[in-house]
Parts: structure tokens; sequence; C-alpha cells
């Protein structure tokens, strides 16, 4: 449908037209409960102003049927006025009022409204998502973000329901039959994506924060059957623990009256900053034993949503080309509340091990592009919402924050929110008030970090002499070809010795980075420490490079370093160097089963085996890997029984064990764990972890569907038949992968399945199964998007390549498709990410032989 796809330039122009002076949204939900239908009446009221009368312009709605068009009393024929999901509205006058009656359709992809029939229960849920741009799904609009209003919702649902929106929640009023009405007051002025309508059976739980501004009233919801799981009184923390932050350092009271979070099911996000009505996926309210990486990355998740009500909510975007501006800054403020507000002190630290290696994966892919993208029309903007966006974005303004100081930086931010409340500014504006703040000249640092991509890799160059002190010092900086950006860069450098056993800093001191060469005169006459470490601190965004006694002593003795930051300096460099093929990936896994289980940092732990196991797969020699991948599950036995009893160390071993478990012994150990005849002390075999070892078990071909269909039994939850799915798709047979693969391609399979069947069908270890799913692959990438939505088609994009069949046949076949194909955009971007992918991985067996 083109005509969904919106432009820039179309936008704009409907930006200096109009003036929205308010929604009225009338939706009858009670529709829900009856499986037979999938619409519902939607009925929007739009008052608007027109800047030139006699003008023409559109409205945008997505819906299977419109009923009536009435535009100042004139009816529109919506045979003739509707016509490729928008509205034609001619003739305006100075001042507009526009009524559509519209069927509106559920949806099972994630998307709009979405509707969700509990499998334990039978209850219904529904919620919304918007963003980038389906508020049209459920009532008219004008959907772009620049055209901001105020909304008034009115929902009529059955009576035993709760219903949340971004204004207060009123009392229902009885309309008979269990069917009740609730009339939302109008909320504060937003964009249309930040709108929300949630509603079903939810189970609430209520507080207030008392706060340097006043009450805010909080509500977290969920499912009726999670409401066992839902631990509020961590999330009611953790949300007082970030409001008082963020007022704080903002000065700014929250905007939006209350605070509800809602933890809904089927959800393709992490979350969504709706505006006082935040939604999050429901699997961060955990049935089963969870490490403490999951909880710090639900509170990163929880506090970046929050920052969002000032960046994003309160002060919005001008047009989608600055959603990196949105994303980037909500993601470097959690973190920072994380760090500052909350008991994850050492949340940069996870911020390197974890969400920093998806940017620096992001930028070394044929897909990277500035952070500041060219989001020419909407099908651009679907497509960069990806880790340039979120990862890099947020170390950049990292960075930026060094660079500049902390204090000005938050003067800036101040000003800028006192100046453009509830409007939508630019990023040139933004950056106008943190030059004045700051004192600094911010363009040229905007022109070389948000308009250029690429990733610049930073190595120390010098010369000793002939007492073991620095003669000279240089750090040197590269790029790749295809993105040649040399950069500036403020790098911490540290210097640490071998101390009683322990890696310990003795010196440390920042620099500005520019150019190719950038000598270091501080370091001459100072004597060579055991590792030197570039960026020590992770001001900059870029990959680092060990010398080879540093790397020698990384080897060494990792796992001594005093602190876990410079530990994740490390560990990110040399599984860039394993990635780059300068490590052999044997080394690499050496390095692992060393220094693992002496780890600290919670991402790190988990994180780190994880990698591993793609390593030992894809980057390993062919003609080795067997041994390699022998060593690595033995390694991991042993890794379990000697972590700590019920420690977050034993869970991941646990389930990296199950991962890479093949060999008869270790296959018999997962049987043992299930039956109880294999027992490690500590180790919780709860239902989560029931599924991980099933799994494992249907991959290897020891269960089949009667095991797992036995497990379903047990485990009648929708996350019981989402990993059901998983375990089946996970078969070494042809039925097997047919029917996943089938599943996958059919539009009523829900989101959340597919994805799972995505992540779980194409499996290392199965390649004779998998042979002819390439060209199944390549031949469906051509439809997925129309057949599946942007959303569900992304996923299997991404997720669902056969990688298992890397070699240069294949690499080879993958050109000669990128050459001439049939296929959009957004599938083939994901295909050139997948041939990047598996050059490298080739390059990786190639030097891991040597």
């Amino acid at each position: 449908m083109p005509g969904t796809n919106l432009t820039r330039d179309e936008a704009a122009t409907r930006a200096t037209l109009l003036d929205v002076t308010s929604y009225t949204v009338d939706l009858d939900l009670t529709s829900a409960t009856q499986p037979d239908q999938s619409t519902f009446v939607s009925v929007t009221t739009l008052e608007f102003s027109c800047s030139e009368p006699g003008a023409s312009t559109f409205a945008d709605l997505v819906a299977p049927t419109v009923r009536e068009i009435v535009l100042n009393g004139r009816s529109l024929d919506p045979a003739t006025t509707y016509a490729d999901s928008r509205i034609a509205l001619d003739d305006l006058e100075a001042t507009n009022t526009l009524v559509v009656t519209a069927d509106c359709a559920y949806s099972n992809t994630g998307e709009g409204l979405h509707r969700f029939v509990d499998p334990a229960d039978d209850r219904v849920y529904l919620y919304s998502q918007f963003e980038v741009p389906d508020a049209r799904r459920v009532f008219t609009t004008f959907e772009q973000p620049d055209l901001k209003s105020v909304f008034t919702f009115t929902v009529t649902a059955p009576s035993h329901w709760l219903v949340v929106s971004n204004a207060p929640t009123p009392e229902p009023e009885a309309a008979g039959d269990g069917v009740a009405v609730w009339r939302f007051p109008t909320t504060k002025k937003m964009s249309t994506y930040i709108t929300a309508i949630v509603a079903g059976e939810y189970h609430g739980e209520f507080d207030t924060y008392e706060g340097k501004f006043g009450t805010i009233p909080l509500g977290h919801y969920c499912r009726q059957s999670l409401k066992e799981h839902m631990d509020t009184a961590a999330l009611v923390k953790l949300t007082k623990q970030s409001f008082a932050f963020f007022e704080e350092q903002f000065d700014y009271a929250y905007p939006f009256g209350k605070y509800d979070q809602l933890y809904v099911p089927e959800y393709n996000a992490g979350a969504m900053e709706n505006a006082g009505c935040v939604t999050l996926r429901d699997e961060y309210l955990p049935r089963s034993r969870q490490p403490r990486s999951f909880f710090e990355f639900r509170a990163s998740v929880i506090t970046h949503e929050m920052a969002h009500m000032w960046f994003g909510d309160l002060v919005t975007m001008k047009w989608w080309d600055d959603l990196w501006l949105n994303e980037s800054f909500a993601e470097w403020a959690c973190y920072w509340c994380e760090a500052n507000a909350t008991e994850f002190t050492d949340a940069w630290t996870g911020f390197a091990n974890a969400r920093k290696q998806t940017g620096y994966r992001a930028d070394q892919l044929p897909s990277t592009h500035p952070i500041a993208a060219d989001n020419v029309d909407l099908h651009a903007v679907e497509v960069n919402f990806d880790m340039i966006t979120y990862a890099k974005g947020a170390s950049v303004l990292k960075q930026l924050v060094a660079w500049v100081g902390i204090e000005p930086f938050l003067e800036g931010l101040r000003a800028y929110f006192k100046e453009w409340e509830y409007a939508n500014p630019e990023f040139k504006d933004l950056l106008a008030t943190l030059e004045k703040a700051s004192g600094r000249e911010l363009q040229g640092w905007a022109q070389e970090w948000l308009q250029t991509a690429g990733v610049n890799t930073l190595a120390p160059s010098f010369e000793l002499a002939e007492d073991g002190t620095y003669a000279s010092f240089a750090v040197a900086q590269s790029a790749h070809p295809d993105w040649p950006t040399l950069r500036r860069h403020r790098l911490g450098i540290g210097l640490y010795d071998d101390v009683d056993g322990r890696l310990v800093r003795r010196d440390y001191l920042e620099i500005d980075v520019e150019g190719a060469s950038t000598d270091v005169p501080q370091l001459a006459g100072v004597k060579q420490p055991d590792l030197l470490l570039l960026n020590d601190e992770d001001h900059a965004y870029a990959k680092i490079r060990l010398d080879e006694r540093s790397l020698a002593t990384a080897i060494s003795s990792l796992s001594t370093f005093e602190d876990s930051l410079p530990r994740a300096l490390v560990w990110g460099a040399t599984w860039d160097m394993t990635r780059d093929a300068e490590m052999r990936t044997r080394d690499w896994t050496d390095l692992v089963l060393a220094n693992i289980g002496q780890e600290t940092d919670a991402w790190a732990v988990t994180r780190i085996p994880a990698s591993t196991a793609l390593a030992v797969n894809f980057y390993s020699d062919p003609a080795h890997r067997a041994e390699l991948r022998a060593t690595w599950e033995s390694g991991l036995r042993e890794l379990l029984l000697a972590a700590e009893p019920g420690s977050d160390h034993q869970l991941t071993f646990a389930r990296s064990y199950a991962g890479a478990a093949h060999r008869d012994a270790a296959l018999d150990d997962l049987v043992g764990l299930l039956d109880g005849s294999f027992t490690v002390e500590g180790l919780a075999v709860d239902q989560d972890m029931r599924w991980v070892l099933i799994t494992a078990l249907a991959r290897a071909g020891c269960f089949g569907d009667a095991e797992i269909d036995a497990e379903l039994e047990v485990d009648k939850t929708i996350s019981g038949q989402e990993q059901a799915a998983a375990a089946r798709a996970s078969q070494p047979t042809a039925e097997a992968k047919e029917a996943g693969w089938n599943a996958v391609l059919d539009p009523s399979t829900p989101n959340e399945t597919s994805r799972e069947i995505a992540f779980s069908i194409f499996r290392f270890g199965q390649e004779d199964v998998l042979q002819p799913y390439l060209e199944k692959f390549l031949t469906a990438s051509e439809t997925l998007v129309d057949v599946l939505g942007f959303h569900k088609a992304s996923v299997v994009l991404e997720y669902g390549f056969p990688r298992p069949l890397a070699s240069q046949a294949t690499l080879d076949r993958l050109d000669e498709w990128l050459a001439d194909n049939n296929a959009p955009k957004q599938a083939q971007r994901y295909i050139g990410e997948a041939r990047a992918e598996i050059a490298r991985a080739l390059e990786a067996q190639a030097y891991d032989a040597g």
C-alpha cells in the first residue's frame, strides 16, 4: 500500500497547511470477546484549521471498511474519497471538522490494536502500539509527529474490563448488558504515535510517588495469569528512584499527570513510551529464575521509557530524521540514571559488555548509516530503528557529555525543555542550546559523528627505550575504506600492572585523539605497563587493539582486574579481534573458559558464553570444529559443576551447556536434569529451564513431538506454546523444518510465536536438512513484507536466515541474488547483512585454521 508510506516532503507540506485543534475518538471494543469478530468500530472527530482555505490535503486511516466520511457537514463517498489508506480532503475551510466512522481491524502482529486471548484462562487482552505510523490503524489521523494535538478518548468495552489510556482513567459508566463506557479526560498536547489504549481483564496495582514537584499516581498492570509474578514492590521502587533522579536533573516536573506501566503479551519491542501509559513486554515479569543481567536490562528499559517522557513526548522531533535523538538520548539517560540512582551502579560496565557491542556490530555491516539518517519516508524510518540509532547513538552522546562536561550538558537540556515544551524542534535547536551552555563549537562534532558512518579502530604505536620505558608513544587511528572518516575522540589511557596477582591501575590520563596519529608526550619516559588499555573509562566509541605484551597479560590474567569496566573493555577488544580474524577462535574460547568463571559483571557472565557459542559454530575452522565443540561442551560442564550453587554463573553455564551438548554423555546429563537422576546443587530446574533442556534434546534428535506435547500439557501458557513451537522447529528432520517454515510464513501465526520459531529453526550441525532453505528463503523474501507486515517480516528476514549454510558457494549465490532480485529494499538490506556475516565468518575460519 504505497499510500501508507508517507514521505518527508508530504509531511512538511501538510504541516505548513494545517494546525490540529483536537481529536475526539470513540472506540467500541465490545467485539473483542467474540472470536468470529475481527474488527471494532472507530469514530474520529478531527478539528483542524487550514492556513489556505480552498486547499486540499489528506488524512490517514488503515481500515478494512470505512462507513462514513463527513467534512464540514458535507458527506463524502468513501468509495471515491478513501483510497490507498488515505482520505482525500478537498476545498478546506479556515476551520474544519472531519468525522470518520470506520471498522478497524484487531491485529496479531503487535501493530495497531493487538488482540490476545490467554490460553491459560481464555481472558482477552488488547493493547495499542502506534510507533512509527500505526495510530491510523485505530483512528483517523494526520500521522506525523509535528502535527501535535489534544486527544479525548471514549471507550465502550465489557464492564468487567480495565481500560487505560494517556489521561487518568475515569469511573466507567454502566451501559447495560455487561457493557460500560469510559470517558477519558482530554490529554495534554502530544503526537499521535504516543497515544495509547490498553483494555482487557488486566490486573492492576497502585501506588503514588511524592517528589520535588508534587504527587504522581503510579499504576502497574499485567495479565491475570501473571499477577503472581509481578514483583510490584521492586518495580515501584525503581520507578520512584528514576522519577526522583530525572526530576532533579532535568529541573522540570513530569508533564503527564499519572504514570501507568502495563506489561502486555506478544509485544514486538522492549517497551513503548506512550505518554503516561507505558507498555512493556510481559516477559519482563519472569516466572522462572533469571540472572541479575535480566533485571539490570529490565531496569534500563523502565528508565529508558521514563526518560522519553521529557525527551520524545514533552519535546518531540519534527520529523523522523531526528528519531536517533529520541532513542539515543533515552538510551544514554537510562544508563546514567541506573548508575546514579539504582542498585545497578555498574550499569556502564554492562553497557560496554552488551549494548555497545550491538552498536559496533551494526556499524560494520553494509547497512550501516549515519546516526542522523536521511529518513525520506516511513519505510526508511522503520528500517533504521536499529542499533546505530540506539547503541551507537548513546555511545556518542556519552562521549559528548565527557567532552563538554555533565553540568553544561544538563544546563543546556533544562533550557531546551523549557523552550520547546509540547513543541517540535529539530536537532539544530538542541545543538544551539548546548553550544550556548557549554561554550564549545559543536557543529564540527555533529558533522563527523552524526552524519558519517562506520567505526574507527584505535591502536597503540610506540618505541621502547633500553630501560623498558616508552621512548615515544602515539595513538594510531584507522577506518574501514568504505567508511574512511577519522574522528575526534575523548580517550582515556590506563596503565595496569600485576601487583600481588591483581591487575591494578598505576596511572591514567585523558587525551583528545584526532587524525591518523596522535602523539602522547606524557608517556615518554614512563615504564611500559603489563597492560596498556586504550579507551579506559569507555568514553570513546571505537574499537581498540592491545599491543603484544598487553594481549599476553590479558590472556593470562584477565580475571584479575580489580574493576569490572577495564575487564569489559578487554573482553570487547579480544572479541573484536576474533570477529576481525586477528585472534583465533580457539584462543578466544580458551580465554573465555579460563576467565568467565571469575567474572563479576552480570552482563559479561550472560553475554560472553552466548558470543562464544556463535564463535565455536560459525567462526571456527571446519576441519577442527568437532574438537573445539567438544572442548566447549566439556569446559562448560566443568564451569557448571564448579559454580557457586544458586548463582547467576551456575544458571548461565547450565543454559550454555544445554546449548552446547551434542555428545552422548552430555545429552544424558540433560535427560538426567529433567528426570532428576542428575542433580546440580542449587540449580532450579523450573519451567523455563525445562524448556531449555527439552529444546536442546529436540535439537539433538533425542526428543520428538511426543515429549514436547507432554510438556505442553503441563505448561498450558502462551510461554509454553511459544517454547513448544521453538522446540518442534529445532528438530533435525526435514518434516520439522518444513512445518516450522510454513508456520513462519503463515500470517495467522502470532508475532511472538513466529519470532520463537525463526530463532530456533536453522541450527548449526543440521546443515544436511537445511540445504533447501537458502533458495526457499530468497524466494520468500520477495513477498514476506506484503504477506506478514513490516514487523513480523523483519524478524524473519533478520533472524531467520539459514546461517549454518555458510560457505563460499552460499556467498556466491547471495552475490548473484543481490545483483538481480525483485525483493523490497528492506529484504535486500537484511540479506546483504547475512552475506556480510558469512564473509566475516569465512575469514575468521581461515584465520582459525592457521
